[in-house]
């Protein structure tokens, strides 16, 4: 791995950002008293698997292994910025998450248990509707995500840098 190296520095800020937005995430929740929902566990998770192929995409040089990694953080930015708009626009109004597709891939991967403490879900989506610095928690989310999805796809078009 070469630090030095813009696409290398390029996919360390990506992971930095991710796992930023998840320790302040959980900074809101366990300080704050901002429980999560569903889709906001989901939004962590899918943090978490951006970060895991940008430090992927760090810790490679050949080209096509940094596109792959590219690749994939692109495919995550786009599902997190997906489930920020569904948050917003549907989830928010209903009264109940439970056994929408974030409740359930939150179930699946076990993690609610195993880690409750950051993927466990302690509020509805119209509980967890809350705004932080004026603006809703979501599209904090939503601006991270479509600013890794920009880094991805600089990444994806310069690998070499």
């Amino acid at each position: 791995m070469t630090l030095g190296s813009g696409p290398a520095r390029l996919f360390l800020a990506a992971a930095a950002l991710s796992l930023g937005v998840v320790a302040a995430a959980l900074y809101t929740q366990h300080a704050l008293g901002m429980l999560p929902c569903p889709w906001c566990v989901l939004q962590r998770l899918i943090f978490v698997v951006v970060a895991a192929a940008a430090l992927l995409g760090a810790a490679v040089s050949a080209p096509a292994a940094r596109r792959v990694a590219a690749g994939l953080m692109l495919l995550g930015a786009v599902a997190g910025a997906a489930a920020a708009l569904w948050q917003h626009f549907v989830a928010t109004s209903s009264t109940s998450c439970k056994l929408t597709p974030a409740d359930r891939v939150i179930s699946a991967t076990g993690l609610d248990a195993l880690l409750p403490d950051v993927f466990g879900v302690w509020a509805s989506c119209a509980d967890a509707a809350v705004k932080l610095l004026g603006l809703p928690y979501e599209a904090w989310s939503l601006m991270a995500f479509l600013l890794l999805a920009a880094i991805a796809v600089r990444l994806l078009l310069h690998p070499r840098g």
